[in-house]
């Protein structure tokens, strides 16, 4: 409890940094230079990472700064190495997600040890003090999943197929994990192909669905993934309900028509955003952001009730 309440206060911290950098087109006067800042994360270019990237792009545009974004497309080896190519073009400050803290821990030890500043976004959130970034902004997942557990089980649910598209990526074990907690039935994890192989996906949980006819809800853990998971429960006659973690344009439909129960939306236009602007505010003021906790974004849930709120903006491609 202590953690969420510290996240509320912190989360008006930055909404009042966000007001105050919102019309900024130029450095303060006593910056030398102006910043680069890198946002590099392990992310592909589907609909969940696609507006991450706006975010950060975004803020870059705001600030008057360049934001150099870049995916390792879920490759560990690729980040740490994109990571090293950024120390290496002396930029400013340095955005990162964390699926495999092994990996590019020491790509993150010698930017910090060049003088860059590191944040953390979107999965890290065990981590990022060990590492040494400022702070981490993105969802507690067990937290989330702990939400989507109890929503589940609210709707009749015993036997939960949670769906993992990303082996080894803990944030993502951590949803999952988050659930069981709470759920109070049966819940196994499947892992499939990802987004790079939604056909071979999709007949992964169909082949779960048909085999056992027992799973009545399958929680999808990204948006691309919800569309396969809708798709394999109408091939495989099943009567599962589905839900999902993050939102897209096609999950907005489905969440209006039924076929998705609903969504947990971590707000991952932010996810990109905020670290852009906390770092601005660290080279160019030395302010610091978090005081030693996460910046949490979200979780919230999208329902058939509240879905039209969200819709236009799902569809412009910013949540």
């Amino acid at each position: 409890m202590k953690l969420k309440s510290n996240s509320v206060r912190v989360v008006a911290a930055a909404a009042l940094a966000l007001s105050a950098v919102a019309g900024f087109s130029a450095l303060p006067a006593h910056a030398a230079a102006r910043p680069v800042i890198a946002v590099i994360t392990h992310g592909d270019n589907g609909s969940f990472w696609s507006v991450a990237k706006k975010g950060a792009e975004a803020a870059g545009r705001a600030l008057g700064i360049k934001v150099n974004y870049e995916g390792s497309n879920n490759d560990a080896q690729k980040q740490a190495q994109l990571i090293d190519a950024a120390v290496t073009a002396k930029v400013s400050g340095i955005a990162i997600s964390v699926p495999n803290v092994s990996a590019i821990k020491a790509s993150v030890a010698r930017a910090i040890a060049a003088g860059i500043p590191v944040i953390t976004l979107n999965s890290g959130s065990n981590d990022y003090l060990a590492l040494g970034a400022i702070t981490h902004v993105g969802q507690d997942e067990s937290v989330a999943g702990a939400g989507a557990g109890t929503k589940l089980k609210a709707a009749g649910a015993s036997h939960l197929l949670c769906v993992i598209h990303e082996q080894g990526n803990s944030g993502l074990e951590q949803r999952c994990s988050g659930a069981k907690t709470t759920f109070g039935g049966t819940v196994d994890n499947l892992y499939v192909k990802g987004t790079a192989d939604i056909t071979t996906t999709t007949q992964q949980i169909a082949a779960k669905l048909s085999a056992d006819k027992t799973i009545d809800a399958v929680l999808a853990l990204n948006p691309d993934i919800a569309i396969a998971a809708t798709n394999a429960v109408a091939s495989s006659a099943s009567k599962a309900k589905v839900a999902t973690f993050d939102l897209s344009a096609p999950v907005v439909a489905a969440i209006k028509s039924g076929k998705v129960l609903f969504a947990i939306d971590q707000q991952q236009y932010l996810q990109g955003y905020l670290p852009v602007v906390f770092l601005y505010l660290q080279i160019t003021n030395a302010n610091t952001v978090g005081g030693g906790l996460p910046v949490m974004t979200g979780p919230g849930f999208v329902t058939k009730d509240n879905v039209a709120k969200v819709a236009a903006l799902a569809a412009a491609g910013t949540r």
